[in-house]
Order: structure tokens, then C-alpha cells, then sequence
């Protein structure tokens, strides 16, 4: 039996959230410990702030290389910029950054067919700059997985996927790869082109 901790958490919520809020919460909690409790108890409130102090460490850990909103926003707003041929050079040299071996397609479908270890993922990028994600582009792509027996598909987008399309895209496994996530992806990429 695997355990899963759920989203709404406590716990979920702080490794979500900024690393020094739950350091902030720690000191908190020590405070009020010292200032409150009787001597003989001090102790025990005061390591009640321990569990705050490791998710502190811990989101510190997974945010060490998260993007700042400004990287982020200056990203989104050159890769809007990009004409195709740009942009999918740009996602070829990202996903090869990331050890995938990259095939640009011609399918309507998928525009790169990406493997890495044996499994096959198909990516469509060709509609980043839609002004919304709608679900007939994932609906094209998971037909396309199917009949290609793929292991994942994923789509690109600037924009966020309407309800419809996030819905479908849950329910089928497709990946999203959208705003912060996409910067991200070309974060690296982008800089290593500028410094040439």
C-alpha cells in the first residue's frame, strides 16, 4: 500500500509554498512555546517546531532551482516573440538539454517525437502562441499516441487550457507544459544562447 499525502494538507500546502514560510511558522511556534508554557513543558512545545524546521528544508531543497516570477515573465514574453522556426529549435535544444534524443515530425498532430530509455513521447508546440489551449488539439495528440503506441504525449502552450481541455488532458495523461513550466523548460537554453 502506497501512502499519499493529500493536497490540502497542511503539509502539501508549506512544500508548495515559499521555503521561509515554514521557517517563519517554526520561529512562531518557538516563541510562543517559550513565552507561554509552564518550564517543566517548555521543552516538548518547543519541539513541536521541529516538523516546520525539516519542511522548510525540504521545500528550500525543491525550489533550489525554481525560476524568480521576473526570469519567468521575461521568458514568457521572448518566447512570444519567437517565430516557429525560433521556437521549435529552441524546444529541440531544451529537450536534448534534458537527455531526450529529439525527432522533429511533419505529423498535423505532434510536432517532435522525443526518446529517452526506450519510451516514446510525442510533443505538439506548433499552436504555443494560441491565445487559449483548447481540447481539439489534445484529442489530435492522443489519437496520434494511440496509433502510434507512444508511451506519453505532451503540449506546449503559453497559454493556460480551457476547463474542457484540462479535464481531458487529466484524464488521458497527457502533459501540460505551460507558463511557468515552459519558462523553465527554455530557461537554460535561453540564457546559454544569449551568453554566445
Amino acid at each position: 500500500m502506497k501512502l499519499k499525502m493529500s493536497e490540502k494538507s497542511l503539509f502539501a500546502i508549506l512544500l508548495r509554498s515559499p521555503w521561509w514560510l515554514s521557517f517563519l511558522i517554526a520561529a512562531v511556534m518557538l516563541l510562543l512555546a517559550r513565552v507561554f508554557l509552564p518550564e517543566a513543558f517548555r521543552a516538548v512545545g518547543m519541539l513541536s517546531a521541529v516538523p516546520f524546521c525539516i519542511l522548510g528544508f525540504m521545500a528550500a531543497w525543491r525550489q533550489r532551482d525554481k525560476p524568480s516570477p521576473e526570469s519567468v515573465s521575461l521568458a514568457l514574453n521572448q518566447l512570444a516573440n519567437m517565430s516557429w522556426k525560433q521556437f521549435s529549435l529552441l524546444m529541440e535544444q531544451a529537450f536534448a538539454q534534458q537527455g531526450f534524443s529529439v525527432m522533429p515530425l511533419n505529423s498535423g498532430a505532434a510536432d517532435l517525437q522525443l526518446e529517452k530509455s526506450g519510451q516514446i513521447t510525442l510533443v505538439s508546440c506548433k499552436r504555443w502562441k494560441a491565445a487559449t489551449l483548447g481540447v481539439e488539439v489534445l484529442r489530435d495528440l492522443k489519437a496520434l499516441q494511440t496509433a502510434q503506441d507512444a508511451a506519453h504525449a505532451a503540449c506546449i502552450s503559453l497559454s493556460l487550457p480551457t476547463g474542457v481541455a484540462l479535464k481531458f488532458a487529466n484524464a488521458n495523461s497527457v502533459q501540460l507544459i505551460c507558463q511557468e513550466e515552459l519558462a523553465s523548460l527554455c530557461l537554460k537554453v535561453m540564457k546559454e544562447s544569449t551568453e554566445i
